[in-house]
């Protein structure tokens, strides 16, 4: 069974730092991407960043550049992110979702069928 878990997420200070974790199971890790999205109470759900797993290219939204990255363990099959310099806007529960267009399509998300539970992130101000 093909499987996505976050995990890391919690109450942290604006300017903090958090590290969430995606651990998968049940497919080649390599042959699939790995994208990040979250969504905050009554807005839609955006794309945070993404990491393709054949070559850990990575890709980011405008408003996390600079701030957060995306890395991936290969040996445990696991993509991190790495979120610094946290807003109360960065408020929101994340996800990760398996990405088989390589990235090619991020930041959509309709065409993407395997979702984690999510984690939820508060940033307070």
């Amino acid at each position: 069974e093909m499987q996505l878990v976050e995990s890391g997420g919690g109450l942290v200070q604006a300017g903090g730092s958090l590290r969430l974790s995606c651990a998968t199971s049940g497919f080649t890790f390599d042959d699939y991407a790995i994208g990040w999205f979250r969504q905050a109470p009554g807005k839609e759900r955006e794309g945070v960043g993404c990491i393709s797993n054949s070559d850990d290219s990575t890709y980011y939204a405008h408003s996390v550049k600079g701030r957060f990255s995306i890395s991936s363990d290969h040996a445990k099959n696991t993509v991190f992110l790495q979120m610094n310099s946290l807003k109360a806007e960065d408020t929101a529960r994340y996800y990760c979702a398996q990405d088989p267009s390589n990235c090619r399509a991020f930041p959509r998300d309709k065409y993407l069928e395997l979702w984690g539970q999510g984690t939820l992130v508060t940033v307070s101000s």
